[in-house]
């Protein structure tokens, strides 16, 4: 493993807060890796971005003030930061642009340009979904300002699985979408029995 690798997974080890925050980059990578097999990516640029697209989302680096937190823009401050990280880690310099083009990229809402955009945003759409995509939303219930119930969960997974699928663009992420929209639907279909309309 070339050692910026090593240096990057300790630093988001050390700033991914809360802790479960950690699990998303290293899944993220995977899927990557997975959605773009066969494809000829730089694989530098797409493990540096992968582990360092939601620096902006963790406490400590996210603003507390609720009202600054619903405005706040993760990815400007993301991208203001990395460079110099990547090059404490000892990062190719030339390499460091695209990596803040992937990052800058990455959400549902954005068109990527590059190979390695692409891919790594397609995978970041698809840890929106299935199992992940559930215990993520979950997981962000009283702490994030968009989840103030599990009423808003249900409601992001709703658009999730009906929106989601259409922004990928690999035929690969498309395949491994499938059985991720179907858990998601699923859960939705039992919770719509379970919940008694008591769902706060």
């Amino acid at each position: 493993m070339p050692s910026y690798r090593e240096e990057l997974v300790e630093y988001i080890r050390r700033e991914a807060r809360p802790e479960d925050k950690y699990g998303h980059q290293p899944r993220l990578y995977s899927l990557a890796c997975e959605v773009g097999r066969g494809l000829a990516f730089d694989d530098d640029v797409v493990y540096a971005a992968a582990w360092l697209h939601d620096l902006g989302v963790f406490v400590g680096h996210r603003p507390e003030d609720p009202a600054a937190l619903a405005q706040w823009d993760h990815v400007a401050y993301t991208v203001e930061r990395v460079p110099g990280i990547l090059s404490a880690a000892g990062f190719e310099a030339a390499k460091i642009p695209a990596v803040l083009e992937v990052i800058r990229t990455h959400q549902p809402m954005d068109e990527p340009v590059s190979l390695e955009a692409v891919i790594v945003r397609d995978a970041d759409i698809l840890e929106q979904l299935g199992s992940i995509g559930i215990l993520r939303a979950a997981a962000k219930v009283g702490r994030d300002t968009r989840y103030s119930t599990f009423t808003s969960v249900r409601a992001v997974l709703e658009k999730a699985v009906k929106t989601l699928p259409s922004k990928l663009r690999l035929e690969r992420s498309k395949r491994l979408a499938e059985g991720k929209v179907r858990t998601i639907e699923v859960f939705l279909e039992s919770l719509a029995v379970e919940d008694q309309g008591s769902l706060y």
